[in-house]
């Protein structure tokens, strides 16, 4: 079953997301490319994960937290 990718807030951070990154950031700017494709594939995924079970970590969440891995060349899941 594929999982939400609904942004649930700030759970221990008392800083709004948005506050932290400057609104001339390079990172504006992709998120919205990243966003209009991850859009397109909405369809996909659906046709992909079961409708059914435990819900899984959303696909979207996923993508966007390995694009971040390269970009900032972390070197682990574990270090993200």
């Amino acid at each position: 079953m594929r999982g939400s990718d609904k942004v649930t807030g700030s759970l221990f951070s008392y800083v709004d997301l948005e506050e932290r990154i400057p609104a001339r950031h390079p990172l504006r700017k992709i998120r919205s490319v990243v966003k209009d494709a991850l859009r397109s594939l909405d369809a996909e995924f659906d046709r992909l994960y079961a409708g059914e079970g435990r819900p899984s970590i959303a696909p979207e969440r996923l993508i966007r937290a390995s694009l971040l891995q390269v970009l900032y060349s972390i070197r682990s899941e574990r270090q993200l």
